[in-house]
Parts: structure tokens; C-alpha cells; sequence
């Protein structure tokens, strides 16, 4: 056992921890306790005997963060696998294929709640969202953000029998519900559906909803590129190439208001296509003054960042409360 300390920070959550020689002890302002206190005497269970760990909760706005936490921690110093879930507003705590711990909310929930009218016991469950979209490098942006939630990401080509749905709106937002609502009727699934698209300020907004298919019909990332290369052409000086991400996420679900956030990522279209990560645009859109492409960047820096990633973290800040809401 050693005596490194951990700590995670967000806008929202922020915690401390250390592994300790003395008496385990936990130190959090009273309405946290309140709260939380319960769910931290279930993650206690998981320590190994004679283990004991200081955790300090400075804020804290979401269980699964602090799950997430203190399971990194003992990961780390028990040598163990284990891995949180949600579902149906209960923690589940899993290692490898063992179910560990379910940590309930306030009040619990009933059988036909926890299981579903189904009522499967044969696998272990918890709550999923699907994507709308069958591009797999989206799909792992996505599976990256919502694994904080503890919420599995299934995509399209997990679901090949389902059409392909006509984006036929004049919006982002318009395009995303249609896709959305529609897969959400056919699955009864929770779904996202995004529409994303690049927006050059020289070009009137182009090319806007029509960035996946901007080169034709059989439209490629790379004929995508050498279109928009060509278009601007002419347009020497990189103030002039201005440019900007949109992205519109809409999550749909059976009987429920969608819910839908926005977010935009500026910066300019470089004059030659560089890096290779990301997909689309990535090569050629330079992020604000940075000098760096988007396909120069991390996958977790361009999530940090990215029009995508700015609406994520606006999602995660609602997304709790309209999943619960009836």
C-alpha cells in the first residue's frame, strides 16, 4: 500500500483521496452526507481487510463521479478490475463477470423498476443509450463521454435491420430529431442522434447540414475535403477562412419530451490537410489560434474541447434529471 494521493475535479464534483495507515474517515459538508453517506458505506464493503482510505468530498453533484472515483482508487491499490454501471438509477459495481455490488438510490426501487417487465435475470443489466449513427470513430467519442456516466453505447451496426433515416431537415436541430425520435419509436430504445456539421463563414454557412455529403452522393471524408479545399481556393489569408463546428444533440426516448443542447467550436480551414486522427473535417479545421489541427489533437483533448464535447458536458449536466422525470 502506498501513500499516493488521488483526486479528481470538475466543474461539478471535486474529490480527495488517500489510502491510510489509521482508521478510515471521510470528510464532506452535511448536505453531501445527507446524500451520499449511505453510498459511501457500500463502496467501503469493497476494501480489502485491513484496508482503510481519507476521502475528502469538497463538492459533488453526481454519484457515478464519486463511484467512478473511489473504484479508480481501489483498482489501484488492490490490484482489482472493478467497473460501475447505471441502471435504473441504481450503481452497479461489476468485476469481470461477477456482479460485486448494487448500490441503490434513496427509497429503492421495485423488482419490475430494477429488471424491466421482461424481467431477464440471466444477464447482468444496466442502461444503455444507442447512437444514431453507424460511423464507429463518432460512436467512440461518445462511448468515452458516457462512460462517466456509467451508461454502455451500442451504435447502428449493432442493429442492421433498422432503415436508414432520411435527413431531410434545414436545421441541425430538425435533422437530429428525425433521427432521434424515429429509431427511438422503432427500438424503444433510449437514443441519441447528433448533426453535426462544419460551417465556413466565406462560403454563407456551407457546408452546414449538408458537411457528410458535401462532395455528392458518394461523398467521402477525403472528397469531402478536397471540395472545401477547392471552394476556398482562392482565399489566401487564414483570417478570411473562419470557420466553425455546430453540433445538435437530441435524446429521445418512449413517452418522454426529447431533450435537446448545442454547442459551437470555432476556428479556421487550414490551406493543406494535416494530422491523423479524428475523422471528417479534423485534417483541415485549425482549433481557434492554436495552430493545431483538430486531427493534431488527443482524442481526449479534441473531447475536451470539441463542439461535441461542449454539448456533451451541457447533456451531462441535464441529462440526469430528464432521465428520471416521467
Amino acid at each position: 500500500m502506498n501513500s499516493k494521493i488521488y483526486e479528481y475535479k470538475d466543474e461539478q464534483n471535486w474529490f480527495i483521496g488517500q489510502y491510510s495507515e489509521t482508521d478510515s474517515s471521510v470528510y464532506y459538508q452535511e448536505e453531501a452526507k445527507k446524500t451520499y453517506g449511505s453510498l459511501v458505506r457500500d463502496l467501503r464493503s469493497l476494501l480489502d481487510e485491513g484496508s482503510s482510505l481519507m476521502l475528502t468530498v469538497v463538492r459533488i453533484a453526481s454519484s457515478m463521479a464519486l463511484v467512478q472515483f473511489f473504484l479508480e482508487m481501489i483498482n489501484d491499490q488492490q490490484q482489482h478490475t472493478y467497473e460501475a454501471s447505471s441502471h435504473k438509477g441504481a450503481v452497479l459495481v461489476t468485476e469481470e463477470d461477477r456482479l460485486v455490488l448494487i448500490c441503490l438510490p434513496k427509497g429503492g426501487l421495485t423488482v419490475s423498476e430494477f429488471f424491466g417487465e421482461e424481467n431477464n435475470h440471466s444477464a447482468i443489466p444496466g442502461d444503455s443509450i444507442l447512437i444514431a449513427t453507424r460511423n464507429e470513430g463518432k460512436t467512440k467519442e461518445f462511448s468515452q463521454m458516457f462512460a462517466k456516466l456509467g451508461l454502455k453505447v451500442e451504435n447502428l451496426n449493432h442493429y442492421p435491420e433498422l432503415p436508414e433515416v432520411e435527413e431531410t431537415g434545414l436545421t441541425f436541430e430538425e435533422n437530429a430529431r428525425l433521427k432521434a425520435e424515429t429509431i427511438s419509436k422503432l427500438t424503444g430504445k433510449m437514443v441519441l442522434a447528433d448533426d453535426s456539421g462544419l460551417q465556413v463563414d466565406i462560403l454563407g454557412g456551407l457546408p452546414g447540414v449538408w458537411s457528410a455529403r458535401f462532395s455528392g452522393p458518394d461523398a467521402t471524408d477525403q472528397k469531402n475535403n478536397a471540395k472545401l479545399l477547392h471552394e476556398l481556393a482562392m482565399v489566401f489569408d487564414l483570417k478570411d477562412r473562419s470557420a466553425h463546428f455546430h453540433t445538435t444533440l437530441v435524446v429521445a426516448a418512449p413517452n418522454k419530451e426529447s431533450l435537446v443542447v448545442e454547442a459551437d467550436w470555432p476556428g479556421y480551414i487550414g490551406m493543406e490537410a494535416k494530422g491523423s486522427n479524428g475523422f471528417g473535417y479534423d485534417p483541415l479545421f485549425i482549433v481557434g489560434e492554436s495552430g493545431k489541427t483538430a486531427a493534431e489533437l488527443s482524442a481526449q483533448e479534441k473531447n475536451d474541447i470539441s463542439h461535441r464535447g461542449q454539448a456533451v458536458k451541457k447533456l451531462m449536466e441535464v441529462f440526469p434529471a430528464w432521465q428520471k422525470a416521467h
